[in-house]
């Protein structure tokens, strides 16, 4: 998110339209009898000499920080030939709004408002200039310096979300990204081992049964095309999986290297959508590993529920694996604590995975 820069230009250049106020100076000129022709040569020269250092504040951070000191020195300055001097305690209020934090510019309006009145006493003009100058300044002092801090702060807020915004959408890009690098890896890691299987097999079958190979090459072909649609559905954020489902296409897998599955399935176990699209595709990849690595002759896949958690597990009677996790089984423990889950693999006496959830989240 940018703030569009013909509007930062506009914010910029309505500040200029401050500088209208230095009309105040040739109030006094005007009005008074008394006034002689240098009463009007300090009123333009204050004039023109504080609204150049008013642009070059806008450009200038330091400058910015010594306005509220200089325009009360103008007006310290300028109160004993004009009255009219008096609006630099305004311009002094809104540059200390605009440049201290907020308990500073408070101070610096109390310090004014006393300074205002303090002024009023010892100004050598008539009362009546007194006081329709003195009285509107003390209470401008306070409206512009709050209106000034309230804009400094709501700018900065802004900025500040802004950069929060930005920070929330490289998170959520990141995470997304993460989602469909981890579902791709589960989703399509079985069934391109299946391929690979079958493939292997339409090799030893080619000279010896051609018929029966031409049938897998077709059934690869089929595999292939479901594939080529589960990473669609997954790169769209879609994609449903369904444990039964994946029990099937565990079993179809499993008895293509030999390995006779055990389901025990307990047909009361409540699961919600995306708990059952997460131990879906723990399953997926529990049974991919035993079909790559386990060289066993049966494999379990068991779910049950007790002691306030749902529990998958899936075991397999092979030779084990390597105790550090892979990509997989790293990928299938950030899915499940997303859930509040757990992944628990044991690699001795072949391999068990058991992943539980919360019966509170899973159903």
């Amino acid at each position: 998110m940018t703030t569009d820069p013909s509007k930062r230009r506009l914010r910029h250049l309505s500040r200029y339209w401050y500088l209208a106020y230095l009309l105040m100076l040739v109030w006094q000129p005007t009005f008074d009898p008394g006034t002689r022709w240098w009463h009007w040569s300090v009123a333009v020269a204050a004039a023109a000499v504080f609204a150049t250092l008013f642009v070059l504040a806008n450009r200038s951070e330091h400058l910015q920080r010594w306005m509220p000191a200089i325009a009360t020195g103008f007006a310290v300055i300028l109160l004993t030939v004009n009255v009219g001097a008096a609006v630099f305690l305004v311009y002094a209020a809104a540059a200390a709004g605009n440049a201290r934090p907020r308990h500073q510019a408070l101070r610096w309006f109390v310090g004014l408002s006393l300074l205002s009145l303090l002024l009023a006493l010892i100004s050598p003009v008539d009362l009546v200039f007194r006081l329709v100058t003195f009285l509107p300044v003390v209470v401008f002092v306070w409206t512009v310096g709050i209106a000034c801090v309230e804009e400094r702060e709501g700018l900065a807020e802004a900025a500040r979300l802004r950069v929060d915004n930005a920070r929330i959408e490289h998170l959520a890009t990141a995470t997304e990204r993460e989602r469909i690098a981890r579902d791709l890896h589960d989703v399509t890691g079985h069934t391109l081992t299946s391929i690979v299987v079958r493939a292997q097999l339409v090799q030893r079958l080619a000279d010896v049964d051609p018929a029966r190979a031409a049938a897998e090459a077709a059934e690869i072909e089929q595999v292939a095309r479901a594939a080529l649609q589960e990473i669609r559905e997954t790169v769209a954020g879609w994609r449903q999986v369904a444990l039964d489902e994946e029990v099937e296409v565990a079993r179809a897998a499993l008895e293509r290297v030999g390995v006779d599955l055990v389901v025990d399935l307990d047909r009361d176990v409540a699961l919600a959508p995306s708990v059952e699209q997460a131990l879906g595709l723990a399953l997926r990849e529990a049974v991919t590993n035993v079909v790559r690595h386990a060289g066993a002759r049966t494999c379990t896949i068991r779910l049950s529920e007790g002691a306030g958690d749902v529990r998958l597990e899936v075991l397999d009677d092979g030779i084990g694996g390597s105790p550090e996790p892979g990509n997989g089984l790293l990928g299938m423990q950030e899915r499940m604590a997303a859930l509040g889950g757990q992944v628990e693999r044991i690699t001795r006496a072949g391999t068990r995975l058991v992943v539980t959830v919360p019966q509170d989240v899973a159903g």
